[in-house]
């Protein structure tokens, strides 16, 4: 069977590893590269550079990979779409909810496949939580925050930290703790003196009951990336930047001394930072999406979940402005 034909636009930031992992990949040949604004990464190396996601369809594709700025999603997801090509979209799906569905109709309309790069599904800590969540580990779940804090990418333009940063929370906490997100409510500040928000702290409730919190900015010279997942049996934490599992169990040990044990309601118990494999989410991700593209059995990020989180990033920015909790 030959490879499958692979194309790729945008060769910003994201879009050169998107390339690395593309040109690596077992049964897949990237055959071109696009971007308005040139080839300054050097991604292209042989391969043909052209300028849209119109010029790079007639190399007969398969599947593309959409690495734009997030206010281009749309006009060259929708190109693709026109043209039968297979299309994952990086997140978030568009730049408003209005986009994203126009984007997530227009592929299943035509029966294709379409993917949303939401990364952090495929890091290795997450998917060892969401499977020992899934076999009952933690219980019943009472709570998932996360911090992601870091310094400002400059890369960054048309989207504040609630669409960039802010989704990936929004969309590994509804992945892992398998449940929706029903309600947020969300503050937001502008430090940079960029147009959009710089920092935003939400408190949420998922449909199961669990309360969850993101603190999200990009103002920080810490970098950050961090969620624990507390149960009635015990509490999760994964570190995603170095792919790191800790669980800390409730303990079964009584407490004696009563100073102590009146104020504690969950004994301390045994903890421990587990061992696994640690792929490399982007390859995870990519061999995820070719596996779709050929019809077997694959996990990726649907473009209907992409839009569900849009649709909660959305109501966070509505809380924000409007000072109400939004339900969804």
């Amino acid at each position: 069977m030959a490879d499958l034909r692979a194309g790729l636009i945008g060769l910003g930031m994201m879009g050169r590893h998107h390339a690395r992992v593309l040109a690596s990949l077992p049964g897949v040949d990237l055959v071109a590269v696009a971007d308005p604004g040139g080839d300054r990464f050097d991604v292209a190396a042989s391969r043909p550079l052209e300028a849209t996601a119109a010029d790079l369809v007639r190399h007969n594709l398969d599947y593309c990979v959409v690495a734009v700025p997030t206010a281009f999603h749309e006009e060259a997801a929708l190109v693709l779409a026109e043209a039968g090509v297979h299309t994952l979209v990086e997140k978030p799906l568009g730049h408003d909810v209005q986009s994203s569905e126009r984007i997530a109709s227009a592929f299943e309309s035509r029966g294709l496949v379409g993917g949303v790069g939401h990364i952090e599904r495929y890091n290795p800590a997450l998917q060892q939580a969401r499977q020992r969540i899934a076999d009952g580990q933690l219980g019943a779940i009472h709570q998932v925050a996360t911090r992601r804090q870091g310094p400002f990418p400059g890369r960054i333009a048309d989207v504040g930290v609630v669409k960039d940063l802010g989704t990936h929370d929004i969309d590994l906490t509804a992945w892992v703790t398998q449940q929706s997100f029903v309600q947020v409510s969300a503050q937001v500040a502008h430090k940079s003196g960029r147009d959009h928000e710089d920092l935003v702290a939400v408190v949420g409730r998922l449909a199961d009951g669990a309360v969850t919190s993101h603190l999200v900015n990009w103002l920080s010279p810490l970098k950050e990336r961090t969620t624990i997942i507390t149960g009635e049996l015990g509490t999760l934490v994964a570190d995603t930047l170095n792919a790191d599992l800790t669980f800390y169990v409730n303990g079964s040990v009584t407490t004696t001394w009563d100073d102590i044990s009146h104020f504690r309601g969950v004994s301390e118990g045994d903890v421990t930072r587990y061992a696994f494999a640690k792929a490399e989410p982007l390859r995870t991700e990519h061999e995820q999406f070719r596996n779709a593209v050929l019809g077997e059995a694959a996990d990726i990020v649907t473009m209907h979940q992409g839009l569900a989180t849009v649709r909660v990033a959305e109501a966070c920015l509505e809380s924000a402005a409007t000072g109400r909790t939004i339900s969804l």
